[in-house]
């Protein structure tokens, strides 16, 4: 059985989504990386969406 799940990553200033990556089914936080946005043209926080 499969122990992951895909999630999207948004970034925190413009809202755009620019990453999907898998996670652990198990851990109860959410995963912030700091990920290059495109959109911004600079590196942001990236928050894992529903």
């Amino acid at each position: 059985m499969k122990d992951k799940r895909k999630v999207i990553l948004t970034c925190s200033v413009c809202l755009s989504r620019n990453y999907s990556t898998n996670r652990n089914n198990n851990s109860a936080k959410r995963i912030e990386l700091m990920k290059y946005c495109p959109k911004c043209n600079k590196h942001t926080l990236h928050k894992e969406t529903k």
